[in-house]
């Protein structure tokens, strides 16, 4: 672990801003490879966005639930919160994945890791599914997820009561998970829309003291978008991350755009010292995550947006925060794979 003074991390963040001259290679740590409504816009356009944003590998994706577009709505929506239809578990998004990766030459195949994700977090039959589709096509899957637990209004939307991720259900899915060496990436809301107090956060932290071989990737560290429309800035987030990370070796965090402001970057856009001082703090421990969904042209715009705040670390932590992390948490035999 590289342990550096605030003062070192700002005078290299003020040479490397001087100099612009890195040239970043990128994973996508957190892509859905189609959108609410199951539909994608395809392979082919997928590796076109990633070719210009200088993406070397995704994390693939499906969505674990389905919009409904209600009888009596005379529009069918956009997004899931287009209208207040039901969503309900869809298994069948990881038939889609599969079949999108199997397309692939072999040669392609070694730029994307599947992430299973079509269960009901739940049912306590989830992990049953789970292994039989391990177990159908055996090496294919690389992780587990995105889980959806607590997400904003789609939680309400669901079918069914909503999942914590600290239940019985999950529970299961993290011993096959470390069963199989399979890394997880876990939605689950630090707090609500409206209570300014981390509400949520031991439903997360049961998880990482409970198993602690399993490595948990936490989707945008607990926070969104719509959370920051009604709160702004978590002024807990910061400090509640660094005693985590500190605790649990176990956890990754996922820094999705909807991080980069208000957190990353202040209003002028410049790099907040305090974030600069904790990933320095945990340079193998952050990755960077377009978090698309079945659309892929804000792909480069996502990641690009990170360069200034990446400018702002020492080059080596720079390029770990923005390819090289993710790849080390995959499963070990993906990662002794060549050409890796």
């Amino acid at each position: 672990m590289h342990l550096l003074p605030l003062s070192c991390l700002l005078l290299l963040g003020l040479a490397a801003s001087s100099a612009h001259a890195r040239d970043y290679r990128y994973s996508d740590a957190h892509l859905h490879y189609v959108d609410f409504f199951q539909e994608s816009a395809g392979m082919d356009t997928l590796l076109k966005r990633m070719a210009e944003a200088n993406v070397e590998h995704v994390m693939l994706s499906g969505i674990p639930v389905a919009k409904q577009w209600d009888e009596n709505e005379p529009k069918r929506p956009r997004y899931y919160a287009g209208d207040d239809a039901h969503a309900y578990w869809y298994s069948a998004t990881d038939g889609a994945i599969a079949h999108a990766f199997k397309r692939l030459s072999a040669e392609q195949r070694k730029r994307f890791h599947p992430f299973l994700s079509g269960f009901n977090p739940n049912d306590k039959n989830a992990d049953a599914h789970i292994r039989r589709t391990l177990e159908m096509d055996p090496g294919l899957w690389q992780g587990i997820g995105e889980v959806f637990t607590r997400h904003d209004d789609l939680t309400a939307l669901i079918h069914g009561d909503a999942p914590q991720a600290d239940n019985e259900a999950l529970a299961r899915v993290y011993h096959l998970a470390a069963e199989y060496d399979l890394p997880v990436l876990l939605h689950s809301n630090i707090t609500s829309k409206r209570e300014r107090n981390p509400l949520y956060l031991a439903e997360i932290e049961a998880p990482l003291r409970n198993h602690p071989h399993v490595r948990f990737i936490w989707a945008h560290a607990g926070t969104s978008l719509e959370i920051h429309r009604h709160q702004d800035k978590l002024d807990f987030l910061l400090s509640t991350l660094a005693r985590m990370l500190e605790t649990y070796p176990n956890l990754y965090i996922d820094l999705s755009w909807s991080m980069l402001r208000p957190y990353l970057l202040d209003e002028r856009g410049q790099p907040d010292p305090d974030w600069l001082q904790l990933i320095g703090r945990y340079p193998e421990r952050f990755m960077l995550g377009s978090d698309v969904v079945g659309r892929f042209d804000s792909m480069g715009e996502y990641l690009r947006g990170f360069e200034p705040f990446l400018d702002a670390l020492p080059a080596e932590v720079a390029q770990q925060v923005a390819r090289d992390n993710f790849l080390a948490v995959l499963p070990r035999k993906v990662q002794d794979e060549p050409d890796k």
